[in-house]
């Protein structure tokens, strides 16, 4: 507690640092395998994991955020959860090589059954490193989180495309997420050195049983209220309709998976330590919240204006089908970057029972929505998912903040900032386009609207708006953070 502050902005510095040089590794690996796979085979991957990937939510049944969420955790506690999340893990693999048929004969597609059959494997690959991973969050050691989050990207995206330019196909994928899963754990058993000691009983796991008990079917529910639409496609259009959609869906959340990777842990872990000090707690959150938002606005005004020209840049021009559902789906991000902070507020205060009430409450609505959308195909399905989620955002955010000490107002009062900004840089980016569109080819047009915009931008959330100050003290405190820390390690 006494050093909080440092190692959140630490930690916070770590996984932007990580997480933007992940992106970069991310967009690479898209450009290149999008040029180098037929969406037919991303399509057959996809259909798997929108299916399968529903045993993700029960990979380690919640138990880890349960241990870093608890202010003591005893090794007796956090072995016994090492060997509990072993044998869930090994369950949900026995499970998936028994879908590999069910999804043979569900989608019509013998070559699923491989499929299923190896990605089985990620399951028990993954449990055995969880808790080693929540040991590493408690301890808020977040530089070695970082590090191993890149080894594990490298491996599996240099295995990846080892494979497809060898020309083995949709296996190139299969491997990239099941040698990244091999690498993660192993990393994380290195980072601790942590060797777990035998199961125990009668150890006071009941509380922490429940909160991930809770956890994981809040989870259970918001995946299938997300993975519905790529299902639906995949039933009634086929592996090209999901392989289309799918990697428009891929490209414009990429950034806001970053941003939720990089701050998430952080926020959890720091704001379950400030639980018990509501002042301290609304300003951490008010600020992380801050952060996220105005990193993530201009990034979506970007995808929005210039869907056209990142489709050409990034996936090439046999992907030009893409581009309507990608400029609909921006409207998803934004979403998930309004509601995703209050998962930080219901974790860190252990009301996981109220988010799942909320996840049961917008689960039928978003399967009404994209039942009503799939005839209309790809794009209809976008239109659904993305009006459904947009509708939601005040209302989740008005029962998530009930009786906390968060307020509507105070996060409206600090999402406004960012959002009139990036209105005000988008529609001046906008006319600007017209100026210069049949003028330049795709990447040098795309490159001056993204710097017209971000200009805009940051003069309005800086300038106009005086928020100058909030975001250079922050940056000053990351700044502190790494020389301390540099400091430190000198000194060792």
């Amino acid at each position: 507690m006494k050093d909080l502050k440092q190692k959140a902005l630490r930690g916070g510095l770590a996984k932007v640092l990580t997480q933007g040089a992940g992106f970069v590794i991310r967009m690479g690996s898209l450009m290149i395998l999008a040029r180098l796979l037929d969406p037919k085979d991303f399509g057959l991957v996809g259909m798997v994991t929108a299916v399968i990937g529903v045993f993700n939510v029960f990979r380690d049944f919640g138990l880890s955020a349960a241990a870093v969420q608890r202010t003591h955790v005893t090794n007796e506690q956090s072995s016994t959860l090492f060997w509990i999340n072993l044998a869930v893990g090994t369950t949900l693999s026995l499970l998936c090589l028994a879908m590999a048929p069910v999804l043979v004969a569900f989608y019509h597609e013998p070559k699923l059954l491989g499929v299923g059959a190896v990605l089985a494997s990620g399951f028990l690959l993954n449990a055995a490193g969880a808790q080693h991973s929540a040991l590493l969050e408690r301890q808020m050691r977040f530089t070695a989180l970082s590090v191993i989050d890149m080894i594990s990207l490298l491996a599996g995206t240099l295995v990846g495309i080892g494979m497809a330019l060898r020309g083995y196909g949709y296996w190139s994928l299969v491997a990239s997420t099941t040698v990244s899963t091999l690498a993660y754990s192993v990393s994380a058993w290195l980072a601790t050195l942590w060797i777990p000691g035998p199961p125990r009983t009668n150890l006071g796991m009941r509380s922490m049983m429940k909160f991930g008990g809770t956890l994981t079917l809040n989870s259970l529910v918001m995946y299938i209220t997300t993975n519905v639409d790529k299902v639906l496609l995949g039933r009634f259009l086929g592996s090209d309709a999901v392989g289309i959609y799918g990697r428009a869906y891929q490209l414009v959340n990429i950034p806001n998976d970053n941003l939720n990777s990089a701050t998430t842990g952080v926020a959890f872990a720091t704001l379950s330590r400030l639980k018990d000090d509501p002042p301290r707690y609304k300003n951490y959150f008010l600020k992380g919240y801050a952060l996220v938002l105005s990193l993530t606005v201009p990034i979506v005004a970007a995808c929005a204006l210039f869907a056209g020209d990142m489709i050409s840049v990034f996936l090439g021009a046999k992907w030009a089908s893409a581009i309507p559902i990608f400029r609909v789906l921006t409207l998803t991000t934004l979403s998930f970057a309004l509601i995703n902070p209050m998962g930080w507020l219901l974790m860190s205060l252990g009301l996981v029972g109220r988010g799942l009430r909320m996840a049961l409450a917008l689960a039928p609505v978003m399967i009404a929505g994209c039942l009503v959308g799939v005839p209309y195909g790809p794009i209809g399905v976008a239109v659904a998912f993305s009006t459904m989620m947009m509708a939601s955002v005040l209302p989740m955010m008005i029962w998530a903040t009930r009786d906390t000490p968060i307020s509507v107002s105070d996060i409206l009062r600090v999402a406004g900032r960012p959002l009139l900004s990036g209105c005000v840089a988008a529609g001046v980016a906008f006319g600007a386009h017209y100026v210069y569109a049949d003028r330049l080819p795709p990447l040098p047009r795309l490159i001056v609207g993204v710097a017209l915009l971000m200009s805009v931008y940051l003069g309005m959330l800086f300038y106009v708006l005086g928020q100058k100050a909030f975001y250079f003290d922050t940056l000053r405190g990351f700044r502190s953070a790494s020389r301390d820390k540099e400091a430190m390690v000198a000194s060792v």
